[in-house]
């Protein structure tokens, strides 16, 4: 029995989809690239004047970066799909069911090329033993700062500040990478199970339905985990398990939004406008894409920024960023999927 993708097969139909993003000549290109690079470089010793993690920003700063366009983000999202749950997809003896899983993958990963501004990857190697590095799509940032009209370089050092913040949070828990991995494989190993076929196929039929009907501008449930795809094939037992993990990434992603916004005008001089225009721009352009990050998971992920973001601006007015980093303790002082709601609860479990 063969692996029910065809890895190459996704890379292929990836790198065809991919579109190559705005047009800008050699010199520019070139500008683009060196500024995100030094952005990068410089974002950590901001991360850690806001939050205080000194330490862990040192190692963060020597984490490798690469600046890519969509094919070769579309690329390193297989390798980290196939690396963290590859071995875990049910075999299929299916003729062609390889190929047609390689092809989905791609088509997915081909739209969400498009999409991606950056993204820090702690469980993958690139080029030494240590995990972790950072890819930042330069297409896509030079095509938002284009459409929203934005100061170029303000925005560049926004979006490094995001994910490098990611890269902080990781040097701060070392133990936080292995523990999400080993939850999103349960999570999978779970999911990928034959027995209930034909019920979680009547929910996903169900799910897409009520995507393409649900009215634009309708808020995201609360409770939405991963998408109508994912979370009408997930059992009680799965929704509990996997709330957990979105907790964590909540959490990952809040904190960043924060950080990223905390800088102030002192070095991005136009935060505020940045700040304005692109929130109104993750809500979608048209009720297609609108329909299609319903179904794909994307509102689940504004949710988990914005629950994130509440979660910890409550607890930093309350206790500050000293208190805060308490999270990157241990397991144990994670916030639950309960607490992400409910900052004073963590507040006082944590710290009495």
């Amino acid at each position: 029995m063969a692996s029910p993708i065809d890895w190459q097969a996704a890379r292929r139909r990836a790198a065809v989809l991919a579109p190559p993003g705005p047009r800008a000549g050699r010199a520019e290109a070139r500008g683009v690239v060196t500024v995100l690079h030094t952005a990068a470089r410089e974002a950590p010793e901001h991360v850690a004047e806001i939050t205080g993690l000194t330490d862990a920003a040192a190692r963060a700063a020597r984490r490798p970066v690469f600046v890519v366009d969509r094919a070769r983000w579309a690329e390193a999202n297989i390798t980290l799909f196939r690396h963290l749950v590859g071995d875990l997809l049910p075999p299929t003896t299916l003729p062609g069911a390889a190929r047609l899983g390689g092809e989905e993958l791609g088509i997915m990963l081909s739209y969400l090329s498009t999409k991606v501004l950056g993204q820090y990857d702690p469980f993958t190697a690139a080029g030494d033993d240590a995990p972790g590095y950072l890819v930042l799509v330069a297409p896509n940032i030079l095509h938002v700062e284009r459409e929203l009209d934005l100061d170029a370089l303000d925005f560049r050092r926004w979006v490094c500040l995001h994910e490098q913040t990611h890269a902080v949070q990781f040097a701060a828990a070392p133990w936080l990478a292995d523990h999400l991995r080993a939850r999103m494989r349960e999570a999978v190993s779970s999911i990928a199970e034959p027995e209930g076929g034909g019920q979680r196929l009547t929910r996903t039929l169900r799910a897409v339905v009520e995507a393409l009907t649900t009215p634009r501008g309708s808020a995201p449930a609360a409770q939405a985990l991963a998408g109508p795809l994912i979370d009408a094939v997930l059992t009680e037992a799965e929704r509990e398990h996997l709330a957990e993990v979105v907790a964590v990434m909540s959490l990952l992603e809040g904190h960043a939004d924060v950080v990223m916004d905390a800088v102030g005008p002192r070095v991005l001089p136009s935060v505020a406008r940045i700040r304005s225009q692109f929130e109104r721009r993750r809500q979608g352009t048209g009720t297609l894409d609108v329909v299609v990050r319903r179904l794909m998971g994307m509102e689940a992920k504004i949710a988990q920024y914005r629950n994130g973001a509440d979660f910890v601006r409550r607890v930093v007015h309350r206790i500050g960023h000293e208190g805060l980093n308490a999270a990157w303790a241990s397991v144990e002082t994670l916030p639950t999927a309960r607490e992400i709601f409910a900052p004073d609860t963590w507040v006082r479990r944590v710290h009495g």
